[in-house]
C-alpha cells in the first residue's frame, strides 16, 4: 500500500522536526510562528499527516538553525544513498550561486520528474 510507506516516510520527518524543536526549547507555536506556517499546519507535519513542500522546510530549518539539506533527505527530497541517482540532488545542493529558496524549488521539481508525477515538458509529441 503506497500511502503506508508515504505516512512512514512523513512520519520519520515528523518525529524528526518535533525532537528539533523540543532540543531548540521552542512550543509548536513558537516554531510555526518563526517559520511562517499555521500551528494546525506544523502539528499535522510533526504527526506524519501532512508532507511540506520544499519551501516549507527550508521555513522550518532557518527557524531551528539546522541544515535545510537534514530535511531535504528525511522527507525524501534528497537521496544521498541512492546510487543510481543522487548527483543531481548533490550539485543543486552544494552549488554556491543558489540560493537555499531556489535549492528547494529545484528539489521539489526534480523529486517530481523523477517520481514520475509531472509530465515531460521537453516532449513535443502531441
Amino acid at each position: 500500500m503506497a500511502e503506508g510507506i508515504v505516512g512512514r516516510a512523513v512520519g520519520g520527518l515528523g518525529d524528526y522536526l518535533k525532537e528539533q524543536r523540543i532540543a531548540a526549547a521552542l512550543s509548536l507555536r513558537e516554531l510555526a510562528e518563526q517559520a511562517g506556517v499555521s500551528n494546525p499546519y506544523l502539528s499535522m507535519v510533526e504527526r506524519g499527516v501532512r508532507n511540506p513542500s520544499a519551501q516549507v522546510l527550508q521555513q522550518l530549518a532557518k527557524a531551528l538553525q539546522i541544515s535545510a539539506e537534514q530535511l531535504y533527505v528525511r522527507a525524501g527530497l534528497l537521496s544521498v544513498e541512492d546510487e543510481t541517482g543522487g548527483s543531481v540532488e548533490l550539485a543543486v545542493m552544494h552549488d554556491p550561486r543558489l540560493s537555499e529558496e531556489q535549492k528547494g524549488a529545484l528539489l521539489a521539481l526534480y523529486a517530481s520528474f523523477v517520481s514520475g508525477d509531472a509530465g515531460d515538458p521537453l516532449t513535443t509529441n502531441g
